[in-house]
């Protein structure tokens, strides 16, 4: 078997093996114990960072590093195994991010086999839901100058990411008889026109990021077919173009309806260009702006966002292996700043 037929096989053992366990948002223990092993094997000096429960944050590193490679170890469900059709992988987190994840992975071995020893490995968990492993990790930082972050980008190192604000829209009622509403208030009522209300808000636009845009992601309300709601709630994503502070104003209008309660806010993220490397402006938010302690951020990695999250996410294999290649040049790149 040549060098590259190696490197190829080993890059998709790696990638399914961590397809194959089920590391939804909460159950990333496994996921993460088992890739420690494995980068244990492979000579690195592995910690363990303790989340929540038995959710671990893992730092690999060789000698301190001077930059590190990240990306996430959860995936949004429902869970999928793993499987390869025509030189596509297939499964949930091929293409975010247990793809990438391997591919950072053999980067870094092809760095330290050509002799760098200065790159480390970060992958945290939680990203796909209010990123408490990116929170927990800056207690890891220590004089790393550059982090590169692992996200489906095509291969094109990133210019801007969007920013996202989620909160929990509240409506209160008044329970009855639906027999008899007039002695009732519906939540539901109150809730659905709040909602509605948002479609004529105005919400910041930016020359690069674009018009801020919302999703009304998440809705509960009622206790039974035959009663008044006395309670509904939505939760609502913006995804955001600069400060928070004009959406928040904006929904003000919205109070006599419901309470607006924040749940999670990450800011937008505007990066440093490269010559060499093609690059974009996405939609989309990252641990990036958590990371913040681990150096100058860069955002890379294969796969199309559209494949991700879908019930039939997949990446090229073809491309895994080019965005080895993507990471070495990167990394040799700015390595030779340090």
């Amino acid at each position: 078997m040549m060098e590259g037929d190696s490197e190829r096989a080993a890059l998709i053992a790696l990638a399914r093996g961590l397809i194959d366990i089920d590391s939804t948002t909460g159950r990333e223990g496994e996921v993460a114990r088992w890739l420690a092993a494995r980068l244990r094997e492979r000579g690195y000096s592995v910690v363990e960072q303790p989340v929540e429960g038995d959710r671990v944050n893992v730092l690999a590193t060789v000698d301190p590093p001077a930059l590190v490679f990240s990306t996430h170890v959860d995936c949004v469900p429902p869970f999928f195994p793993s499987r390869v059709e025509a030189g596509v992988l297939y499964g949930r987190g091929a293409c975010d991010a247990k793809g990438i994840l391997a591919a950072q992975v053999l980067a870094a071995e092809r760095l330290r086999a050509s002799g760098e020893r200065r790159v480390g490995l970060l992958f945290v968990a939680g990203e796909e839901r209010g990123s408490d492993g990116a929170r927990a990790a800056a207690a890891l930082a220590g004089g790393c100058r550059f982090l590169v972050n692992g996200e489906p980008t095509e291969r094109r190192l990133a210019l801007a990411t969007r920013g996202v604000w989620r909160v929990r829209l509240k409506a209160s009622g008044r329970s009855a008889h639906t027999a008899y509403p007039e002695l009732g208030e519906s939540a539901i009522e109150k809730l659905v026109d709040a909602l509605v209300s948002l479609r004529s808000i105005g919400l910041p636009e930016d020359d690069v990021l674009g018009r801020t845009h919302y999703t009304a992601a998440v809705i509960a309300g009622g206790v039974a077919p035959n009663v008044v709601p006395p309670d509904a709630e939505a939760e609502v994503t913006f995804r955001t173009v600069g400060e928070v502070a004009p959406i928040r104003e904006a929904l003000a209008s919205l109070e006599p309806l419901v309470g607006i309660e924040p749940v999670l806010e990450v800011p937008p993220v505007r990066f440093e260009p490269l010559p060499g490397f093609e690059h974009d402006v996405l939609a989309f938010t990252t641990d990036v702006p958590l990371l913040a302690a681990w150096g100058q951020p860069f955002l890379l990695g294969p796969g199309c966002i559209h494949h991700a999250h879908t019930a039939d996410e997949h990446v090229q294999i073809g491309e895994l292996q080019a965005a080895v290649g993507d990471y070495v040049r990167l990394a040799g790149r700015l390595l030779g700043r340090a």
